[in-house]
């Protein structure tokens, strides 16, 4: 995409951002469809600590969505096992007005790292039609624990290359 009509921006993650960033997780639907979710999604102060250390990791891209001078999510990429990896939310708010495609193309630009993995839980359409929209291919199925759900779930493993 070379345009940018919703007026999306990235900007590196600050720690005054983890406030609002915070609120987001504690959406119930949204964390369902997150699944993988902390232990405790409600002990602030365990993510602030968390994120806060995350910020100054130089393996971590950390970045905040602005639309129209407003946080409306995050994204970022980590490195687990060896995999350079992506994980996003979006202010449930804001769902399905196409920010997490174009945040993500915007990401994709600046984060070079390939390949780059996505994770999504089996029954999160709305994720893996964003990780679709920008190439990324469906190459494997995994299982774990779903703090969210508190049992086992599939997730999708998707790669773009």
């Amino acid at each position: 995409m070379k345009t940018n009509p919703l007026n999306i921006e990235l900007r590196p993650t600050v720690v005054e951002d983890l406030e609002t960033l915070f609120l987001f997780q504690m959406d119930k639907e949204g964390g369902y469809l997150a699944a993988f979710m902390p232990a405790d999604p409600t002990d602030k102060t365990a993510y602030i600590n968390k994120y806060t250390k995350l910020l100054s990791d130089p393996t971590v891209n950390n970045q905040t969505i602005i639309l129209d001078n407003t946080i409306v999510g995050s994204i970022a990429k980590f490195v687990m096992h060896g995999d350079t990896e992506i994980t996003y939310w979006i202010d449930k708010q804001f769902w399905g007005q196409g920010i997490a495609t174009h945040a993500l193309t915007l990401f994709l630009a600046i984060e070079k790292n390939r390949p780059i993995f996505g994770r999504v839980a089996f029954d999160n359409f709305g994720s893996q039609k964003v990780l679709e929209k920008c190439h990324f291919v469906k190459v494997g199925t995994d299982k774990g624990f779903a703090n969210a759900r508190q049992t086992e779930i599939e997730e999708f493993i998707y790669q773009l290359t």
